[in-house]
Parts: structure tokens; C-alpha cells; sequence
């Protein structure tokens, strides 16, 4: 029999965890930048190899919470990694290792869930730092296997899944094997369009957005998808700059925006989209609700 799990994959912002996970599935599964904060919800992303199928799921990065919308997503990182066959701590090696990684490392190990160390970021940092990070760990207490990886290289990843399908259960598939995500196309343009705000503006202001889609309709007729969208933001001089001096950051943004949504659909998209200011709404539970951050949502 296959075998057959689910992979809580954890770590603190930043660490890398929805590039490994895109790069572990073969597809596009979770937005990416280089800010914290960047993965809002619970990802589903499902790889069938010969031998299992593996099921991870993609959580938000772990930091201190400063909105209830965060507090939200620090629960689902922390409720998702209760109920799985394996947790994948995701740390990211470039950092050394703290006193605090290891806290959260044993955090993790005390739910009495077997867990793997994917050890990132190995090709930005001396080599010879790995084995004394590893004896470091060891030495505190952390007692699993760490892997070093570099997602954008491509390194040990083929080790890494051996890994982590040698310690699944034997089962059937949970998902058919055609599917790669729980997430619709409707959330994926959602998170596409924040993906490109995210690179695309500095400071707080990616991290007052959200994005609520209106419309997701495939025409009948030819390959084409329409759009609509709401980009809501938190502050009116926020709405000035993500808008631009004559709509020229929105139109770039919504360019780029576009380039990504089509090339995940596989078809010509016809993206419109509006700024709205909602204040604080990330302290405002029936606005999180609205905007698809309800808890039952993100779990």
C-alpha cells in the first residue's frame, strides 16, 4: 500500500516555507515575497510521487501579533500543527540559530508529532555553518533529522521528500490525484493580485491590504476570464499610493497582476480593480469575516 499524510509545514516569517512548498509540489500553490506576513491562510498543496501522497499544509509565518487579524493566523500556524502525520519546521539557515528557534523548535516537538528540520536559504550562507548549526541543536535538545535546502536551487530536495515519505503512514490518497490545492482559482487571482502589492509597495502598506474579488466569470465564448476586484486599504494616503501620481503605480501593478493571473489560468484575462479605504480593518471582526479571514476560513 502507498502511503499516505498530511505535513504541517511551520516556521517563523520569512523562512521560506511557501517557495519549498511551491518547489516540493511542482506548482504554484502559495504567493511569495520577501516581506513577512506574506501567507494569510492555511494552504493546502498536494504531491503524488510513486510511492505517497503528501499532503502540506502551508501556514502563516510565526511572529508577534500586533492585529486581531494576526492573532488569527498565529492560531491556524499553531491549530494546524496538532492534528497532522508530521511537522516540517521550516529554519531558515542564513540566520544562524537563536536561542528563541530553538524554543519554538521544542514548541513544536512537545505536540508529540514526529518532525523534520528543512534547514533553508543554504545557498546565501557558508557551508561550513550548517554542522555547527546542526551539532547546535542537537546539543539544546532538538533531537530530529535536519536537512539542509536551497528551494531556488533545487538542493536536497529529492532527499527531503525521500525524508518526509519514509516517516508517513501507510493509507489511501486524501485528495484524487489530479488535484493540487484546496484553494480555488477564485482565492488564487485573490492572492495573485496581493502577491504583486506585496512586491510592489514598501512599508505597512501591503500588510493593510486586502483583496476581495467581485467577479471570476470564463466566458463562454473564446479562452478569456473577466476580472473584478476591490483592493481595500486601511488609510486614505495609502489609497493615494498604491493608486500613484495619475494611476501609474495601480496600472503597473495591476499589469504585473494580470501577466501572473493569466499565466495560471492559461487564458487571456480582462483584470479591473478599484481601491477602497476601510479603517483598521484588521481589527474588525466583521470586516475579517467579509474579507475571508473568519477563522473557519483559515483552519
Amino acid at each position: 500500500m502507498k502511503k499516505s499524510g498530511t505535513v504541517a509545514v511551520i516556521g517563523r516569517a520569512n523562512a521560506g516555507k511557501s517557495t519549498l512548498v511551491n518547489v516540493l509540489v511542482g506548482e504554484k500553490v502559495a504567493i511569495v515575497s520577501p516581506k513577512p506576513q506574506t501567507t494569510r491562510d492555511r494552504i493546502l498543496g498536494i504531491l503524488n510521487t510513486e510511492g505517497a501522497q503528501i499532503v502540506f499544509a502551508d501556514t502563516p509565518g510565526i511572529y508577534k501579533s500586533k492585529t486581531a487579524l494576526s492573532d488569527r493566523m498565529m492560531r491556524t500556524a499553531e491549530s494546524s500543527a496538532k492534528d497532522v502525520d508530521l511537522i516540517l519546521y521550516v529554519h531558515d539557515g542564513h540566520k544562524g540559530v537563536s536561542d528563541e528557534d530553538i524554543s519554538l523548535m521544542k514548541h513544536y516537538l512537545s505536540f508529540g508529532v514526529p518532525m523534520l528540520i528543512a534547514y533553508t536559504k543554504t545557498d546565501i550562507m557558508p557551508a561550513e555553518n550548517i554542522p555547527a548549526d546542526a551539532k547546535a541543536l542537537f546539543e539544546a535538545g532538538v533531537d530530529c533529522d535536519v536537512i539542509p535546502v536551497s528551494a531556488r536551487r533545487g538542493k536536497n530536495i529529492g532527499k527531503l521528500c525521500a525524508a518526509i515519505e519514509e516517516m508517513l503512514p501507510e493509507g489511501e490518497p486524501l485528495f484524487p490525484e489530479d488535484v493540487l490545492s484546496d484553494k480555488s482559482e477564485k482565492f488564487m487571482i485573490a492572492e495573485i493580485m496581493r502577491e504583486k502589492i506585496l512586491l510592489q509597495y514598501d512599508k505597512e502598506i501591503p500588510h493593510g491590504v486586502a483583496v476581495l474579488v467581485n467577479k471570476f466569470q470564463k466566458r463562454e465564448e473564446g479562452n478569456i476570464c473577466d476580472v473584478d476586484l476591490d483592493i481595500i486599504c486601511e488609510k486614505a494616503n495609502h489609497k493615494a499610493i498604491i493608486i500613484g501620481k495619475q494611476g501609474s503605480a495601480l496600472k503597473e501593478t495591476l499589469s504585473r497582476a494580470r501577466k501572473s493571473m493569466e499565466a495560471f489560468l492559461g487564458c487571456k484575462v480582462f483584470l479591473t480593480a478599484y481601491v477602497k479605504v476601510k479603517d483598521d480593518w484588521r481589527d474588525k471582526a466583521n470586516l475579517l469575516k467579509e474579507y475571508g479571514y473568519d477563522e473557519g476560513n483559515m483552519q
